[in-house]
């Protein structure tokens, strides 16, 4: 006798099928990247933004277009420049005369950012002024114009792109800002062979064509299974741990790495480390969250939290170093202390060897 599974599980599995049919879809046009694709697909299902970071050339805007098409959301896309002022994104008021009565009243015509899925490309060379519109609509779903709130449809996701080469000219995007992205993805260059399949692919005649998988609707149906995945406390824990071991100011700070960070992560870098570990657990078909969950989401999530010092500069030392070092750091204690102690005493110990 069979009986049929529970409904979270059934979504799961539901999720786990759409997913690996967005990936099929997807490899028609973009050929390796699975990684990216898949920190894209995890801050999609978890309701986060992302922000990616990778030279020219290297198809950022491609997969992004793709991937609202296979998802068959409503996409915008805004090349910001140093001109470019909030209402050529949030939208304008302009008066509008009724022909038939002669009256006239304002009218809000809404700006590229009202869609689905807004590309934000090269998103550091715009003033702040632009960048704290976009960071309003990033928050709080909405933009303001003329002392009125305007919604923004859902789901709205900011997938904005930066060049790490040219920082001439440009805004950097402040740690405010930073912190309401989920993810800072890199994007690298593709192997070798997959370069060559690149130069065959783009050099010939034949075009692929993308079917879309699931629409908005669907997809924020089953983006609410993310929220359902049980996390144990023993993984929260960790998770909490993870980022406050990357605080300076906090005695549990290891020294070597209080040597190089000025501000560690905040608050917003736990619920995301536990969203997105729980968002990756679904897309392997998973219906709890494991320690591999944790650990492969902890790069995206905590490297744009991390300031740098000076030290850390001078010696070439990269946020994604230190993240690494404080996840061993971590492993170790849990191993060591097997539960007892504070993780303050492990490190006053370690230290004064």
């Amino acid at each position: 006798m069979t009986t049929d599974p529970p409904d979270d599980v059934a979504a799961v599995q539901e999720l786990q099928q759409v997913c690996a049919r967005v990936k099929s879809e997807l490899s028609q046009v973009i050929v390796g990247q699975n990684d990216v694709i898949e920190q894209l697909l995890i801050a999609l299902l978890a309701r986060g933004h992302c922000l990616l970071v990778g030279v020219p050339g290297l198809a950022k805007t491609l997969l992004i277009r793709s991937l609202a098409d296979v998802l068959k959301m409503q996409f915008s896309r805004i090349q910001f420049t140093p001109d470019l002022m909030p209402s050529d994104i949030t939208g304008t008021e302009v008066i509008q005369e009724d022909k038939t009565t002669g009256t006239r009243e304002l009218r809000f015509l809404p700006g590229p950012i009202f869609g689905n899925l807004l590309l934000a490309d090269e998103i550091n060379r715009t003033p702040p002024k632009t960048q704290a519109a976009l960071l309003e609509a990033m928050q709080e779903h909405q933009v303001t114009a003329g002392g009125r709130r305007h919604v923004l449809p859902e789901p709205f996701f900011v997938l904005a792109t930066q060049n790490p080469i040219e920082q001439e000219g440009t805004y950097p995007l402040p740690e405010a800002q930073l912190d309401r992205f989920m993810f800072l993805i890199q994007v690298a260059y593709p192997e070798e062979a997959d370069e060559f399949e690149i130069i065959k692919r783009t050099t010939s005649s034949v075009q692929a064509q993308l079917h879309p998988v699931v629409d908005a609707a669907d997809w924020l149906r089953l983006s609410r299974v993310v929220r359902q995945i049980p996390m144990a406390d023993h993984l929260l824990q960790r998770a909490l741990r993870l980022v406050r071991l990357t605080r300076p100011d906090s005695p549990d700070c290891p020294a070597d790495v209080k040597q190089y960070i000025r501000w560690g992560a905040g608050p917003r870098a736990g619920q995301n480390l536990a969203l997105a570990a729980k968002a990756r657990a679904a897309l392997h078909g998973r219906h709890l969250v494991l320690g591999e969950d944790l650990q492969a989401v902890m790069l995206p999530v905590l490297r744009h939290r991390l300031v740098l010092n000076f030290h850390a500069e001078a010696e070439g030392v990269r946020a994604d170093e230190l993240i690494q070092r404080v996840w061993n750091n971590l492993e170790q204690t849990e191993h060591e202390t097997n539960g007892r102690g504070t993780l303050a005493d492990h490190f006053r110990t370690r230290d004064a060897r």
